[in-house]
């Protein structure tokens, strides 16, 4: 019998977007990368994009896009990160499904996801609803299809929920073996007992509801998804084949499909080249004709359900208890700390659940004034989400308001809505997930719920967060120094949060530091600058404006005024509020610029105290990003110094040291250390270069071995990796180029002396794109003897090599070449 395998990878990230700002802010514990988004995308989601087919001495033969050949799922709140931080990752996602509708019978491999990844047991009816109908819409967006299957967030699994995935169209889920409770042929008969993961998962099965509707289930292969998962199959591509052809029987007189699942993230992240694994293993199968990829889609037209399945109720693959790890100290958890508890999930659900239903009361109240339909709207609010322009929020509003809106009325609204949207993020699995409450994962789903419930408080001034922080204290954590979840509130959350004065105090403050435009964007914010004054005298400087400070969600505006002294290094001192009038304005800025101009400073303290009360900022109120980049500018300075005075101690001493060391005397340490300091920061000069240092680089390694310093490899890695992408980039677009020619293959032979592996996954990418494009016609011409076309091939040949590529494989020699 034919025998067909589906391989699936739900791709996932906790949401980790600043509420306020809708960006994800500089996350250190991600360094090099600025946050775990990026981080994960270049160990993971971009390799799978193009993973590398490689021969028995690990030299490259191909590169693929491993997502044309997988069945996959992206989270969409991770792929409307990547869509604007990773377009490139990004748009060959979408272009493997649209290469496998060609090579699938019409069937993408893409599935949707359920939108922010909540246990759909645990939730009402209601959000169940807006769930899907959100993560069908995005879907539909990026896809440009509907889609036929549906994944469920931790396979977390009720009826209700399989009654509402198939009254919204969607014809198939995936579901874990041990979620199956009994199975039947489709022409009736005995029931039997399958739980237990006893399910024949070789198979689909039609699972028919108390609706009448039915939906398609697909039970994977729990044994050798946890081999890949857990077992370090990936260290083999040829191993992982092997072992999912162990998953066929012969006596299955049927069409058999082998079918696993594992988070996408195995593939790379968790495990390392775990997209070559995966890519190899593809390509061994079908290569060797030993069994047909296919997608579920594409398999349920060709093998349609002979039986029906009844599942477990409230049942997910990773919790034992059914889906008590999101509501309870089920004993399931991470293993990193045995003797903690997780008795505060239980009152965390239980306040977020008490503010779910009042925030919903009161939105149906309020927007049903100004709505037809307030939940209704609420579900197409998703077309909103994914295009906040003013020609989307238009149609929208003309769809579903009662009558025209006045301005007032269009930021009620909105801000409704997103009191909403916050209730439903706040649900996020993750929140659960893990050990502690005071993580960042629950740390981020109450700071959801923290927006909601500033936005309630904008918007009905009740008081409500007093009541949710009594309920929210139950919940203790196992730190004593965190208290509960009201003092975790208090810590991470009231700070966080964001209004229109003081993102106009970021914007007053950075100004000092950045050039902006009339109109700028500050995350999800826009700044217009209506006047603006600065004046200095040495290095201190003072900054006098107002200007227009507007959300771009709520489109909420405000006209601010602000006023910043600042005396160099980390001393500032600024003043933001509402503008008061003109007459306030004018009489502020002229009384202060006067008392500048005779450097008065107290006198413009005194003034600004005056002028602004309590509303005062410092650079402590910048946002991260900016925060630290202007740090560093601030910095730039002092750490020049240190610089230099290592580089010079090192240079001054190295002599001196080297005979101490001939002698047999131990080098005192405060020479290797210093050494390490100066020669690391040499090493990272001469990377920075233009032209590359060649000859000081190889001293450099030669000084490093000789003292036997420790290099700072992950800086140094980052830094030389984003150097040599650079040249190759360059080298795609002007090939014919010589002199970047030159300039690859010299780096790359300087860079191959280095004791730190390099990432050249980019420029190998690079490097196949200029083969393919320029090279095999350049190949060409040197086997018709072209001397210059021929010099050209040996230099792009001694650049594969060092690129690792199998070059015979990717360009042909020349006639007569054999190098």
């Amino acid at each position: 019998m034919e025998r067909f395998i589906c391989i699936h990878g739900h791709f996932y990230q906790p949401p980790r977007e600043n509420p306020w700002l809708e960006g994800v802010e500089i996350q250190d514990s991600a360094h090099p990368y600025h946050d775990w988004n990026e981080r994960i995308t270049a160990e993971c989601y971009a390799p799978n994009s193009a993973s590398r087919i490689v021969d028995g001495a690990g030299r490259i033969l191909d590169i693929v896009n491993s997502y044309a050949r997988i069945s996959f799922n992206f989270g969409p709140t991770l792929l409307c990160w990547m869509e604007r931080s990773s377009p490139e990752v990004y748009r060959a996602i979408l272009e493997a499904d649209r290469l496998s509708i060609a090579w699938r019978s019409g069937h993408g491999n893409a599935l949707a996801q359920v939108y922010n990844h909540l246990i759909m047991p645990l939730a009402n009816r209601r959000d169940k609803e807006t769930q899907i109908r959100w993560g069908i819409r995005d879907f539909e967006s990026r896809f440009g299809r509907f889609p036929e299957g549906m994944w469920l967030a931790e396979t977390a699994v009720d009826g209700e929920t399989l009654e509402l995935l198939a009254e919204a169209g969607i014809r198939f889920t995936i579901l874990a073996p041990h979620q199956a409770a009994r199975c039947r042929p489709l022409t009736g008969g005995r029931w039997h007992d399958v739980g237990g993961g006893r399910i024949d998962p070789s198979r689909p099965y039609r699972c028919r509801l108390p609706s009448g509707r039915s939906i398609v289930i697909f039970f994977y292969d729990g044994p050798i998804s946890r081999a890949v998962a857990f077992e370090k199959l990936l260290d083999r591509g040829e191993t992982f084949a092997h072992r999912l052809l162990s998953g066929f029987a012969e006596h299955r007189q049927w069409p058999q499909l082998l079918s696993i699942a594992t988070d996408g993230e195995t593939y790379g992240h968790h495990h390392r080249h775990g997209d070559m694994a995966l890519a190899y293993a593809l390509n061994y199968l079908e290569g060797n004709g030993l069994a047909r990829l296919t997608n579920y889609g594409e398999f349920l037209d060709h093998s349609p359900p002979t039986h029906e399945v009844r599942i477990v109720e409230k049942s997910s693959w990773s919790c034992l208890h059914g889906i008590e790890r999101w509501r309870g100290n089920c004993g399931c958890n991470s293993g990193s700390h045995g003797d903690w508890h997780q008795e505060w999930r239980a009152p965390l659900r239980a306040a977020l659940d008490w503010l779910r239903d009042e925030l919903a009361e009161r939105y149906a109240a309020a927007a049903g004034q100004l709505f037809h339909d307030p939940w209704q709207a609420r579900d197409d609010y998703i077309d909103v989400i994914l295009d906040r322009s003013p020609g989307r929020l238009a149609p929208f509003l003309d769809l579903h308001a009662i009558r025209p809106l006045r301005d007032d009325e269009r930021v009620t609204l909105l801000k409704l809505l997103e009191m909403q949207r916050h209730t439903l993020l706040m649900y996020t699995s993750c929140g659960w997930f893990f050990d502690e409450l005071s993580g960042i994962e629950t740390v981020q789903v109450i700071q959801y719920a923290g927006r909601a419930v500033q936005l309630a408080q904008e918007l009905f001034a009740n008081g409500i967060e007093h009541a949710f922080l009594a309920r929210l204290a139950e919940a203790r954590s196992n730190l004593p120094e965190q208290g509960d979840g009201a003092r975790i509130y208090e810590r991470f959350v009231r700070p966080a949060m964001i209004d229109l004065v003081k993102v106009g105090a970021h914007y007053a403050i950075s100004s000092l530091f950045q050039e902006y435009d009339e109109e700028t964007a500050i995350f999800s914010y826009r700044v217009r600058r209506e006047a603006s004054r600065l004046v200095q005298a040495g290095t201190t400087r003072l900054t006098i404006g107002r200007a227009v400070v507007g959300s771009a969600v709520t489109t909420e505006e405000e006209l601010i005024t602000y006023c910043v002294l600042y005396f160099g290094g980390h001393a500032l001192n600024g003043g933001v509020r509402s503008f008061r009038g003109d007459e306030a304005y004018r009489a502020m800025g002229g009384a202060i610029v006067a008392a500048f101009e005779q450097s008065d400073f107290a006198a413009i303290i005194r003034l600004m105290d005056e002028h602004f009360g309590m509303h005062t900022y410092s650079l402590r109120d910048l946002f991260r990003d900016e925060q630290r980049r202007i740090l560093h500018q601030v910095i730039a300075a002092t750490l020049g110094e240190f610089e230099e005075s290592y580089t010079r101690l090192y240079d001054n001493y190295r002599l001196l040291m080297s005979f101490v060391r001939e002698t047999g005397m131990p080098v005192p340490n405060q020479f290797r250390t210093t050494a390490g300091l100066a020669l690391n920061l040499k090493l990272a000069s001469a990377f920075a270069a233009a032209p590359l240092r060649h000859g000081e680089i190889e001293e450099l390694l030669g000084e490093i071995g000789e003292w036997a310093v420790p290099l700072d490899a992950v800086d140094l890695e980052f830094q030389v990796r984003r150097r040599l992408e650079g040249i190759m980039a360059a080298l795609r677009k002007s090939p014919a180029d010589e002199q970047l020619l030159e300039e690859a293959c010299s780096s790359l032979a300087t860079v191959a002396r280095l004791p730190v592996e390099i990432n050249f996954w980019k420029c190998q990418n690079d490097y196949l794109t200029i083969a393919r494009t320029t090279g095999r016609a350049i190949a060409a011409r040197a086997s018709s003897g072209d001397r210059a076309a021929g010099r050209w091939l040996a230099a792009f040949r001694t650049i594969g090599d060092q690129l690792r590529f199998a070059t015979a494989a990717v360009i042909p020699a020349a006639a007569g070449d054999d190098t």
